[in-house]
């Protein structure tokens, strides 16, 4: 995977994960209101699973809007940090400490940085994401993924995150961030491991570099 990535987050703030725009349809069968009281309870019920790993360590790939392509690792600890580590011959680097979220190319020398809380990373790094004031979009069960479109322009502006969960376990497979434009950034998971301990250095954001631009 050798394309390299040019993030721009949340237009560089799409450095978060998908697969598309899914077309996400309400559950079949159900009046209207039952549908939302049941996808929204399917949601919050995965929801409380996903956010009870406190610290989870893999690998990823990630898929931009024009098809590209590239590789990495990822370093979650609840609450607040996260740190991508894109593979060469990406340069870029994506780290949250809990109080901000820095995005740096380390053969150029920039930094963007972001508050976290004005991101949508500050819901996915939750110590309990919760998904009330109707965030919930949609919710499709399938026998082999359940599909969670969530949208609050609180949270998000006009950006929605589409989460796909294992119905059996409900681990997070892989999620999508589709832009105002309607632009997807996409990025699946896998080898995760969860229970991890970290060295503070991990999430330390390098803010003497940040703060010389």
């Amino acid at each position: 995977m050798s394309t390299r990535v040019s993030p721009t987050v949340l237009d560089r703030r799409n450095l978060i994960i998908g697969l598309g725009c899914l077309g996400v349809t309400a559950l079949a069968g159900l009046p209207a209101m039952a549908q939302d009281a049941v996808g929204a309870a399917t949601a919050q019920k995965i929801a409380d699973h996903f956010s009870s790993v406190k610290t989870m360590m893999g690998e990823f790939v990630q898929f931009g809007p024009r098809g590209e392509q590239t590789g990495g690792k990822f370093f979650i600890e609840r609450p607040g940090k996260l740190r991508f580590n894109f593979e060469d011959p990406s340069p870029i680097r994506v780290i949250s400490d809990g109080d901000n979220v820095v995005i740096g190319n380390l053969k150029l020398k920039t930094w963007d940085i972001y508050p976290l809380s004005k991101t949508p990373l500050s819901l996915l790094l939750a110590n309990r994401i919760d998904l009330s004031n109707q965030m919930v979009r949609n919710v499709k069960q399938e026998p082999d993924l359940v599909t969670i479109v969530l949208g609050n322009k609180t949270v998000f502006g006009d950006s929605t995150i589409t989460m796909m969960f294992d119905p059996k376990t409900f681990d997070l497979r892989q999620w999508t961030i589709t832009d105002v434009q309607g632009k997807d950034t996409s990025v699946m998971i896998y080898n995760v491991q969860n229970g991890v301990r970290f060295d503070d250095k991990v999430f330390a954001i390098p803010y003497n570099e940040v703060h010389k631009l």
